[in-house]
């Protein structure tokens, strides 16, 4: 009989995690505090799963040491969970890098994993609650209010608070910190951003392509172009999420946070105040906001300031507030300090037998699959080494 294994959380990470490990011989129960399991995955991608991207490196990532995150991706790369869901059943289709299953359906993914488990014998506890955990020097205890499991491992995938799913709270973080191991504070990452500077219940509902800017103490810390949804409380769209991270933990640190909106990128200042003199050239018998239909949504013309039409559609400056709570967010940031887990097996260098797979850590990806490759990675290498086999060679 192999290693007695328990996974803690029965999500991405955590169901790809029991399954190495059943596939490497151990015997494999996943404990689901919530009442079904891969909940998350079904609302990822919108309902489709965004399951990877061609393009893959430590830029697409944000952690406190970068090198964590490459020794992970050496581990595991886009390749392999091509690999992993071919073999699981999933055809898995390319738009543009981004890597999708064909049916369009994330439930195929939560599905074959759930097919995959059942095939390698592993027990799944739903509604199974973790007061606390203990290892006595040989094997780990895993107390719940009606039973003590015992094993040599536990995996813990635990995720974050993101997302308003059923079980995506703090409770895996609660467990961590009784362990001795430190936690970088969890903030909502992936996000909504709220913002003041325009009257924004006036422009809500709209979307235009833009850059936008992220202004931490009036330094950039980056820029993002695409869709830009506008909303009552501020901004929201990928160009937002993928700067709130960052925009997020400068505001939990104090530091004066903006945007900086250009709504017209595709033209540069100097050629939209070209473009305006030829309109009124053309069409003389227009004011000057008449001149702006055709080429912006009607619901933002009546925000633009008289004379200074042209500054404000290319330098709009907006003071951020604060994010939706992680109720709203697909990821957050922060968790696990990467320090105290060796990147190549994914154990606790405090504790043996402990290991960490998934959203736990302190590791955030950007949009466009990286998430879900961040758990397919780290749940394969700690079930690979907790089961006892040596992994992969680098």
């Amino acid at each position: 009989m192999g290693r007695q294994i328990y996974v803690i959380g029965g999500g991405a990470a955590g169901l790809t995690a029991a399954i190495t490990a059943a596939r490497a011989g151990a015997s494999v129960t996943i404990l689901e505090h919530s009442k079904k399991m891969g909940q998350k995955i079904l609302a990822t991608g919108n309902g489709r799963c965004n399951l990877g991207n061609h393009t893959l490196n430590t830029d697409c990532y944000h952690c406190p040491d970068p090198s964590f995150v490459e020794v992970v991706l050496t581990q595991w790369g886009t390749s392999d969970t091509l690999d992993f869901f071919t073999k699981l059943g999933i055809y898995v289709k390319d738009r543009e890098g981004y890597l999708y299953p064909y049916s369009d359906q994330a439930s195929s993914v939560r599905d074959v994993l759930l097919m995959e488990a059942a095939h390698r014998k592993v027990k799944l506890k739903n509604d199974c609650l973790i007061e606390k955990l203990e290892y006595d020097g040989n094997r780990w205890k895993v107390h719940t209010p009606g039973w003590t499991y015992q094993g040599e491992s536990v995996i813990l995938a635990t995720g974050s608070p993101a997302s308003n799913i059923s079980g995506a709270d703090n409770s895996g973080y609660e467990l961590i910190h009784s362990l001795g191991h430190k936690v970088r504070k969890v903030l909502p990452a992936l996000v909504p951003l709220k913002c003041k500077g325009v009257s924004t219940g006036k422009w809500a509902g709209l979307r235009m392509e833009g850059k936008v800017t992220l202004l931490v103490d009036g330094k950039s810390e980056g820029e993002e172009l695409g869709e830009i949804q506008m909303t009552d409380y501020g901004l929201s769209g990928i160009p937002v999420f993928q700067l709130s991270g960052p925009a997020v933990r400068a505001l939990d640190q104090g530091k004066k946070v903006q945007l900086l909106v250009d709504l017209l990128p595709r033209l540069t200042q100097q050629e939209l105040e070209q473009l305006m003199d030829v309109r009124r050239r053309d069409c003389p018998y227009k004011s000057e906001q008449e001149l702006y239909v055709g080429l912006l949504p009607d619901k933002l013309i009546p925000l633009l300031p008289k004379g200074q039409e042209i500054i404000w559609l290319k330098n709009l400056l907006l003071t951020v507030t604060g994010s939706k709570s992680a109720n709203a967010a697909q990821v957050c940031s922060g968790g696990v300090d990467v320090s105290q887990v060796n990147p190549y097996t994914m154990e606790s260098e405090l504790w043996k037998g402990l290991y960490f797979a998934g959203e736990v850590l302190d590791v955030d990806g950007i949009c466009g699959g990286y998430n879900l490759h961040w758990a397919w990675a780290t749940g394969t290498i700690a079930g690979t080494c907790c089961s006892g086999s040596k992994g992969r060679s680098l």
